[in-house]
Parts: structure tokens; C-alpha cells; sequence
């Protein structure tokens, strides 16, 4: 049985352990909230800029896109986004699990991955999985100066004929609470079909140098979008992982403290027994 100086030495690492997770809860907080609002902010203009494409693709028709165009699966690559550091709960493991599985089917054969963030990284290195590039230190909060180099390296493996479709696994943020799993092509990227009643534009230059610029912007907004999702994802999940343990902490503190009272009682009762058998022994 453990003696009492032990169990005091046990609940003092506890309390400052517990110290430790309010405070990362609180962190956690706070950059939730600056996440969420940069997300909420920023999805808007996602939508408006997909339904401009929209509408020019109706009214030029006949203009294509290099990242329009589909063609046979040769080859395949996975994005996988995940968090630079843990202590996030099952964030970053249900999203490894997904892709393991993804590796695992018949379209996993013919295809490499693309890892973003430090664990992603980590875990398919040791296994030898193949990667053909690596992302980490995007930061707790997302720079689009990144993002949008990230998303041009990643739009060149497509142009250049390195892979012939990109697909993208991250998480989408619901709440503090919840998020999902989102597995979607990001490139070739499906041709937006137009409103019925296309409006009439008058393209300067022409058509296709105005593609030639929006589609590449399109592309690297869903980039952003993709890793502003996941940011909010990944602080919402260790806010509610800290707070977990938070409480797990009080919980095994209170735990702890009864057991201590309980060895100190019966010191004491032993104490008191020894006293009086010897003042017995004594008469």
C-alpha cells in the first residue's frame, strides 16, 4: 500500500498537471474563437467567388482550363491535413485512420499522399508510405501568403502530368463540439455548370486570360478554406480534449484526497492503540 508521503507527492503532480490543461483550455479557447471568425469571415467570399465562376462559365461556354480537364487515373495523390502538435483529442487520428483505410481500398493502390502538418508527416514517414511532399509550420492561425504558395505547389503536380487527379481529406467545422470528415476532389476542378439565364458580360481582354486568372485564385481559396477549416477544427478539439482531462484531473484529485484521508485516519488509530497497550502493559 502506498505510504501517505506518496500519495501526497501523487496528488501535488495532479494539481500541477491540472494547472497545465486549464491553461492550454483557455489558449484553446481563444484561438477557437479567432479561428472561427476568420472562418466565418471567410466563407462568403468562398461562395461569392464560386458563383462568379459560375456565371462567367455560362456566358464563355466554349473557354476551357487546363484544371478542367479530366483524365484517365493514372496516378493519384491524397491530401492529408492534419495538426502540427496533439493533445487534440482523436483529431488527428480519426484523420490518419481515414486515409490508412483510403490506402487500404483498391483506389489507394495507384496513389501518394500529400501530408500537411507534422503528424500526418510523422506517421506515414515511419511506416514508408509514399509521400510525394510534405507541409508543416502553417501556424495556429493561417496565413494565406502560405496557403496560396502551398496551393500553387500542389496545382503544378497536377498541371505538370505528376498526377492525374487530387483529392483532399480534412475536416470540416461545425461547432466547438463537432466537425466532420470531408474527403473531395480538389483537382481536376468539376466544370461549374451556369445559370440557365447566363447574364451578359463583356469580357476585356477576352475570356480566357480572365479564366486564366480566377481559376488558379478559385483553386487557392479552397486551398485557404480547406486549412482554415481544419484550424478551427483542430483548436475546438483540444479545448474540448483539455477540458476533458481538466475534469479528469479534478475528479482523480478528489479521488486521491479521500485515500490519503483514509491512510492518515488509520496511522492514527494505530497510533492511539499502541499508546494505550503500552499504558496497559504498563499497569
Amino acid at each position: 500500500m502506498a505510504t501517505l508521503r506518496d500519495i501526497k507527492r501523487r496528488i501535488k503532480s495532479v494539481q500541477n498537471t491540472q494547472q497545465i490543461t486549464k491553461a492550454m483550455e483557455m489558449v484553446s479557447a481563444a484561438k477557437l474563437r479567432r479561428a472561427q471568425g476568420r472562418l466565418e469571415a471567410a466563407r462568403p467570399y468562398g461562395a461569392k467567388l464560386k458563383e462568379t465562376l459560375e456565371n462567367l462559365a455560362a456566358a464563355a461556354a466554349e473557354v476551357q482550363h487546363p484544371l478542367f480537364e479530366k483524365r484517365p487515373v493514372a496516378r493519384r495523390a491524397l491530401v492529408v491535413v492534419t495538426a502540427d502538435k496533439g493533445l487534440a483529442g482523436s483529431y488527428n487520428a480519426n484523420v490518419i485512420r481515414r486515409a490508412e483505410a483510403y490506402l487500404r481500398s483498391e483506389e489507394g493502390e495507384k496513389t501518394s499522399l500529400i501530408t500537411i502538418g507534422r503528424k500526418a508527416g510523422n506517421y506515414f514517414r515511419r511506416r514508408k508510405a509514399p509521400t510525394l511532399q510534405h507541409y508543416q509550420e502553417i501556424g495556429d492561425q493561417v496565413d494565406i501568403q502560405k496557403a496560396s504558395a502551398l496551393s500553387r505547389e500542389i496545382v503544378a503536380t497536377f498541371a505538370s502530368g505528376e498526377v492525374d487527379e487530387i483529392l483532399v481529406l480534412g475536416t470540416r467545422f461545425i461547432s466547438a463540439m463537432s466537425r466532420s470528415l470531408t474527403l473531395e476532389t480538389f483537382l481536376p476542378i468539376e466544370p461549374p455548370e451556369g445559370k440557365k439565364e447566363p447574364a451578359a458580360y463583356i469580357f476585356e481582354p477576352d475570356a480566357a486570360t480572365i479564366f486564366a486568372s480566377l481559376v488558379p485564385r478559385y483553386a487557392a481559396n479552397r486551398m485557404v478554406m480547406m486549412l482554415l477549416e481544419a484550424s478551427a477544427s483542430e483548436h475546438g478539439a483540444r479545448m474540448v480534449a483539455m477540458g476533458s482531462a481538466s475534469r479528469n484531473a479534478r475528479d482523480m484529485i478528489d479521488a486521491l484526497t479521500l485515500v490519503r484521508n483514509r491512510v492518515r485516519q488509520a496511522a492514527i488509530t494505530e497510533e492511539i492503540a499502541e499508546i494505550v497497550g503500552g499504558a496497559e502493559a504498563l499497569k
